[in-house]
């Protein structure tokens, strides 16, 4: 028990707790990591709390994960999480008699909470705060168009610079107006230009030669 109320214990204990809770939320671990992550937080407060004040600070850290979960899974604007995550800043530090020791078990928190999205690179993902970080990818193979048609079917063509290109300026293609950019030239207006490569929306060209 003396090693337990130490400064180390409460970090390992915190940093354990975090990593596990968390990465239950992010990753698909069928509930046993959370049970796990918060049998390590109810050990760090059955250490230093009596069994009263263990069952309050429980409950307060049960509905700061709670405020973490509904804003992964309903909100996605991350103002429930921050909340959360501030309210098991608190309880953690003020947990412990000695303020170094609540300083470890902080730090503990969130050196967990970073190294759960290293559950990510092993695990099958939950569906959570998809709308604040998009992880996949938007490609052509996932069935998004990469790069716009009309930008695309540019590549090759002739047109006209309206504008001079110092390097960005207008160019006419096909009666259409177009921001483009030179191949790192200066291209007076009016010199024939021709695309030679589009790369989403921006448009390079070169200066036709005579």
């Amino acid at each position: 028990m003396e090693f337990l109320s130490s400064s180390i214990a409460a970090f390992l204990l915190t940093f354990l707790g975090m990593m596990l809770l968390i990465g239950e939320m992010l990753v698909k671990l069928r509930g046993f990591s959370g049970l796990l992550g918060f049998g390590f937080i109810l050990l760090y407060f059955g250490t230093h709390l009596t069994t009263f004040n263990l069952v309050i600070m429980s409950s307060l850290y049960l509905v700061a994960l709670l405020l973490i979960i509904i804003d992964g899974k309903v909100l996605n604007d991350g103002t429930l999480s921050f909340i959360g995550l501030t309210m098991m800043l608190v309880i953690i530090g003020l947990t412990t008699p000695s303020w170094i020791t609540g300083i470890y078990g902080v730090i503990g928190v969130i050196l967990g909470t970073l190294c759960s999205f290293l559950f990510l690179k092993v695990f099958p993902k939950r569906n959570m705060w998809d709308r604040i970080t998009l992880f996949d990818r938007l490609s052509t193979e996932a069935g998004y168009n990469s790069i716009n048609n009309k930008y695309e079917q540019l590549k090759n063509k002739q047109g006209v610079a309206l504008t001079d290109l110092r390097p960005v300026g207008t160019i006419r293609i096909d009666n259409e107006e177009f921001s483009a950019v030179s191949n790192g030239k200066w291209i007076p207006r009016n010199k024939k230009i021709v695309v030679n490569h589009v790369d989403g929306t921006k448009i390079l060209v070169d200066e036709v030669e005579n």
